[in-house]
């Protein structure tokens, strides 16, 4: 009985095997492929970034992946002698790394492409070669606040890189793999690729590459000197609106203070404590313009036939408008001035009476006609549109205070679209970064032109240009006369407001706006310094940025000097000083 029950459980044993390895074979034989067989994306390699002349900004470099499974490591003394050579890593750290057990260690995440096919070639027991790849920036910190950068798995984090990821990345492709339950291929197991990964599509900026190394310098040199907390300058084609320069540093050294600190790379641009900011400042940080956006009010009063570059104000040290107290940066008595003197002096009392003539819907629509308040086409990562008064929060002293570039907050490109408009003969045309796209193939295609819209008439742009042209012959922007031009501009020193109290104390930010040759405009530049100590005037910390960086500028792309000299105006003396609002 005991040897039936024993030939019974054998039988159906015998049974149950029959059913399992031949009437379930093909079902169990699918699990058991299906426990180490994976279907993994492979990541394409990421488009390149270039400056106008193709130079390599930013850059892909196609890269092998060393990893091994310790567990399949027998001889974890003798591989390591034979794999260091090959992988570049010492024997005792490759010994040690053999050695952990863990089933997964990187040997190497960066190695040639020609190294990884000969350790692929040798079939090391327990050790893989994948693909990868690493980004890189051949010139160093430059531009970098602009670029941005790319987080750990490659996808951009910041800047350019982030704002065009989807277009730089490519398209994945898929493999299927064999691999362990601790993530390596197993040994001689083939890799099918299911589908191919498609390279990323680089980018033509439209910045140059040295104009950008110039501009760094000499504004981290300015930001060092006036020991200023943050600085941005750019440098921008008139007809084009391409940014030929973009540059956007802070003073790590200088103590935010109650603003709170500027992020930065950590990345020096050469001076020390000069680092290129995260946020690309000149687009996403909005600030009181202050003199600068006098432009507003004197374009509209003669858009409107209010004035002419002669009629004369009666201009008294200062006045009361809506509660509020208004005078110029200097004390004086009661003066006599043109319009134009106005503007040169900067004088905040004179831009008022011009403000009053114009009115408060006419302020608020050249406002919104120059392109204050509207974020531009480039649509920078965190770009910002500005902070505007409207008619439904207007109060009395807003008529003074707009005028002279108070209560509006704005970015420095707007600033500059503004001033571009009036260099470009009244027409403005929208700010663009990216001149083209490069294809793996080596094409390139041309992004669409800047569009453009008439802002001011030919005439009352003429006379514009001819008033801001006082400003530097013998008013506050004398530090930006480039011998042999003619420059066109203006300054701003504007104190800082502050939630809780009406602003910062001994506070300010320095700018100045123009553009070269005034008579046949072909760059235009602005330059602002946050919260100089050491001097404050935008005519004495900013003008001389615009005038190094527009002087080297008008010299590289081989803009001939007319050797044009015009004489100021009589009675246009001014102090640097006088732009203070």
């Amino acid at each position: 009985m005991l040897r039936a029950v024993f030939a019974l459980a054998l039988a159906a044993l015998g049974v149950r095997l029959f059913y399992l390895q031949v009437v379930d074979h093909a079902h169990y034989a699918r699990l058991s492929v299906a426990q180490v067989k994976v279907t993994l994306p492979v990541t394409a390699l990421r488009g390149g970034i270039y400056d106008r002349h193709g130079e390599t900004l930013a850059i892909s470099r196609p890269t092998s992946v060393v990893i091994a499974d310790d567990f399949q490591i027998t001889h974890p003394h003798t591989e390591a002698r034979a794999l260091s050579p090959l992988v570049h890593v010492p024997t005792s750290k490759l010994r040690r790394l053999l050695s952990e057990k863990s089933g997964y260690v990187i040997l190497n995440n960066g190695l040639d492409l020609a190294d990884g096919k000969k350790v692929a070639a040798m079939t090391f027991p327990g050790v893989v070669v994948q693909s990868s790849s690493i980004r890189t920036y051949p010139d160093g910190p430059l531009a970098t606040s602009v670029l941005g950068g790319v987080n750990a798995s490659g996808a951009g984090s910041a800047g350019l890189e982030y704002e065009y990821q989807r277009l730089l990345a490519g398209q994945s492709g898929l493999t299927q793999e064999y691999v362990s339950s601790s993530g390596v291929n197993l040994p001689a197991s083939p890799a099918t690729v299911l589908k191919k990964a498609t390279p990323g599509v680089g980018l033509e900026l439209t910045l140059d590459s040295s104009l950008q190394y110039v501009t760094e310098r000499v504004l981290a040199r300015d930001i060092k000197l006036y020991d200023g907390l943050s600085g941005l300058a750019l440098v921008m084609d008139v007809h084009t609106g391409e940014i030929l320069a973009d540059a956007s540093l802070v003073n790590t050294k200088t103590r935010a203070g109650i603003l709170g600190p500027i992020t930065s790379w950590g990345k020096s641009v050469g001076v020390a404590g000069i680092d290129q900011t995260i946020n690309n400042l000149p687009f996403t940080q909005a600030y009181e313009p202050g003199s600068v956006f006098k432009v507003v009010t004197f374009s509209a009063a003669l858009q409107r036939h209010l004035i002419t570059p002669t009629t004369v104000f009666p201009v008294p040290n200062s006045i009361v408008v809506g509660g509020r107290i208004f005078h110029d940066a200097e004390t004086h008595g009661l003066e006599h001035l043109t319009a134009t003197q106005v503007l040169a002096q900067s004088s905040n009392i004179g831009t008022y009476e011009i403000g009053h003539r114009v009115g408060e819907a006419g302020l608020l629509s050249q406002v919104y006609r120059l392109g204050f308040g509207q974020t531009t086409s480039v649509n920078f990562p965190g770009e910002t549109a500005g902070l505007l008064v409207n008619a439904a929060n207007w109060y009395a002293s807003d008529q003074a205070a707009l005028p002279i570039g108070q209560v509006d907050a704005v970015p420095a490109i707007q600033v500059l679209d503004a001033f571009n408009t009036i260099a470009n003969g009244g027409v403005f045309v929208e700010p663009k970064l990216v001149r083209g796209y490069v294809y793996a193939n080596g094409s390139l295609k041309a992004a669409p032109a800047s569009a453009t819209h008439e802002v001011l008439s030919p005439s009352v742009d003429h006379t514009m240009v001819k008033m801001l042209e006082q400003v530097v012959l013998a008013g506050t922007g004398v530090n930006a006369v480039i011998p042999g031009y003619l420059v066109a501009g203006k300054t701003g020193t504007a104190t800082i407001p502050y939630p809780g109290r009406s602003v910062l104390t001994n506070s300010f930010d320095a700018t100045f706006v123009g553009f070269a040759p005034a008579n046949n405009p072909v760059l235009s530049m602005i330059v602002m310094v946050q919260r100089p100590v050491t001097n404050i005037y935008g005519g004495t910390v900013a003008a001389p940025v615009f005038q190094a960086v527009m002087s080297y500028a008008l010299h590289h792309y081989g803009i001939p000097s007319n050797g044009a000299v015009q004489k100021p105006l009589k009675g246009i003396a001014a102090t640097i000083s006088s732009d203070v609002t």
